[in-house]
């Protein structure tokens, strides 16, 4: 009998983990297409926005779903474009459906692109940084909506980053399409749970609120690690270019390449003037970077290609590279602002301020966004 009940236990363990495996918001049909039942819809989506091998578009199409238009981010539908380039309007060559771009002439979609127009499904994977420019999509995809009195759904995927909190939290006075929300350089939310911070928060335009419905995930939470199945951006092809993101992407504010022109970009850093160096490389123009920094500049740095990185936000290799290179009137470009939020950074590092230092001023406004953070969680919470 015993050996009967742990049998029975050890079928009731397996059951209930196969029953917690990873179900994606777009996956979850039931909840989210009876709201679109009579609608017209249009998709905020790109390369990432598949379920089970098929497109989100495809998918819908195939329902009977009334998709109107596609509204493409940054990089584009495919993904293809490289960073910053503007996205032009095209058409999709299976379904016929007008793309519109959202990162071309505006950011934001306007009363036009919205007139045929009821639902806007948002379906996009982010990596949990500030400056990755799809929250910020998102952001201006809802101020749209509650504008022109539209309703937004958001199909929530995991924060591959989203197992920690770190960076400084931006401030007022900063603000641009890389630094929107005043949240630290690693937010650890979903998009979903973002998206309901930004509604409630009264961080959209003149206080609006949009008609806001998140359907969330089922079998994840926030200690869990995420391999994204596709690259979520052309300079992003690997896990480990995503874990290292949030603090190689501080570079972008500076000299130094983070190897953009190179097929490890985000993976290795360098410097022609980093003596210290023991790995080379040499960017050139690629499908992910048209005019890489440093083109055709050897660079001597490092390289993390291979290695298992360590989730964190580290101010470690900035602070090597700025001691090494020292010249403060070259090393730094105006990005570096944008990228950690605030205007005080530069001056700490060119003061000479520690790691520890600098970290001791960000505390109070972390704690806080720590203390926010909590209200929105949609699933359990790192330890």
């Amino acid at each position: 009998m015993n050996r009967l009940i742990l049998l029975a236990s050890i079928f009731l363990m397996f059951g209930c983990a196969k029953a917690q495996e990873l179900q994606l918001g777009a996956a979850r049909m039931g909840e989210y297409l009876p709201l679109s039942e009579g609608k017209r819809i249009a998709l905020v989506v790109n390369q990432t926005s598949v379920i089970n091998n098929t497109h989100l578009v495809d998918t819908l199409v195939s329902r009977g779903v009334n998709v109107v238009k596609v509204m493409a981010p940054e990089h584009g539908f495919r993904g293809e474009a490289p960073d910053g380039e503007k996205v032009d309007d095209t058409k999709d060559a299976k379904t016929g459906l007008p793309i519109i771009s959202i990162y071309g002439k505006t950011k934001k979609p306007t009363p036009e692109m919205l007139e045929d127009v009821d639902v806007l499904i948002f379906d996009i994977q982010d990596v949990g940084v500030r400056f990755y420019t799809f929250i910020s999509t998102m952001h201006y995809v809802m101020e749209a909506a509650a504008e022109n009195g539209k309703q937004v759904i958001v199909l929530d995927r995991p924060n591959p980053n989203g197992m920690y909190v770190d960076g400084p939290v931006k401030d007022d006075d900063v603000n641009s399409f890389v630094a929107m929300h005043p949240i630290p350089v690693v937010h650890g939310l979903t998009v979903g749970e973002l998206a309901q911070m930004i509604n409630n928060e009264g961080w959209l335009a003149n206080g609006a609120t949009s008609d806001l419905k998140v359907i969330p995930m089922l079998g994840w939470d926030h200690s869990q690690t995420y391999s994204l199945p596709i690259k979520p951006s052309p300079n992003l092809p690997t896990d480990n270019s995503i874990t290292l993101y949030p603090s190689l992407g501080l570079f972008e504010g500076s000299v130094v390449s983070v190897g953009r022109g190179t097929d490890h970009p985000f993976e290795v850093i360098g410097h022609p003037d980093y003596t210290p160096g023991t790995y080379e490389f040499t960017p050139q123009p690629n499908e992910g970077s048209k005019y890489p920094p440093m083109e055709g500049k050897l660079c001597k740095g490092q390289s993390f290609v291979g290695t298992a990185a360590k989730p964190e936000f580290t101010l470690k290799y900035l602070l090597e590279y700025h001691q090494e290179i020292k010249d403060d009137t070259t090393f730094f470009r105006d990005y570096i602002d944008l990228l950690s939020g605030t205007k005080d950074f530069r001056k700490q590092v060119e003061a000479g301020m520690s790691d520890a230092e600098i970290r001791a001023t960000w505390q109070p406004k972390l704690n806080a966004y720590k203390a926010l953070r909590k209200k929105y969680l949609l699933y359990k919470d790192f330890k």
